[in-house]
């Protein structure tokens, strides 16, 4: 009998990032997908410059809802509201899962020094609190740099995705000779990793939809 996958999207936009994946990951697996998608999630957490205890309720509603739909598995794909996933959790009789923490555990086993870039604080703090967690939890030390590439996702709403592009590369290669290992906190920022020079390329750089859909061919 197929099992069935749940992903929870605060973009429209995500849901064919994510339906390749699928296939890329998942195709020798016998799941079914179904996607939630609630864009005021985002952009009320944008807005108000922090995950607010509603939107986090909202969220944890959502979590609730895919389960009653059957789903054996569940992942939200957005790391600005991860704390919400983390409690939806203990609320659900079946696995829950943020999109970065594969990521956030691939960049821990990898490097001792982290660099985390962001196009959004709501999205820096978050990823960047819960890569330091998950080092403690498997015990080792590291040395965190977070890194927020002002004026990018203002750019990029407004249509100027070069601008975008440019900051995020910008960090992207400062970055690079200061640490081990760089975490992309939002995926949106993946596609410019692809236009850095090999040279700029000499550390991992990791985007949570590909690590994340990776971990789950492993343990679906």
């Amino acid at each position: 009998m197929s099992k069935k996958l749940a992903l929870i999207h605060t973009s429209a936009t995500l849901v064919p990032i994510f339906q390749e994946l699928v296939e890329e990951y998942l195709k020798d697996k016998d799941i079914q997908i179904f996607n939630i998608v609630d864009d005021s999630l985002i952009k009320n957490t944008i807005e108000r410059n922090k995950l607010t205890p509603d939107t986090a309720r909202r969220v944890v509603n959502y979590v609730g809802s895919a389960e009653e739909a059957g789903a054996d598995y569940i992942m939200v794909t957005c790391s600005s509201i991860g704390a919400a996933v983390e409690s939806s959790e203990i609320l659900t009789s079946v696995p829950v899962l943020r999109v970065d923490r594969p990521m956030a555990d691939k960049a821990v086993a990898e490097g001792k020094k982290i660099g985390v870039v962001a196009t959004l604080p709501t999205t820096l703090e978050p990823t960047s609190d819960l890569v330091q967690r998950r080092a403690l939890a498997v015990g080792k030390e590291i040395e965190l740099t977070s890194k927020l590439c002002e004026g990018a996702f203002e750019a990029l709403m407004n249509g100027n995705a070069q601008e975008h592009d440019k900051k995020v590369a910008a960090a992207l290669i400062e970055l690079t000779d200061t640490v081990d290992v760089i975490v992309l906190a939002q995926a949106s920022m993946a596609r410019v990793v692809e236009q850095l020079d090999d040279i700029d390329r000499k550390i991992p750089i990791l985007a949570s939809p590909p690590v994340a859909m990776e971990y789950l061919a492993r343990i679906l």
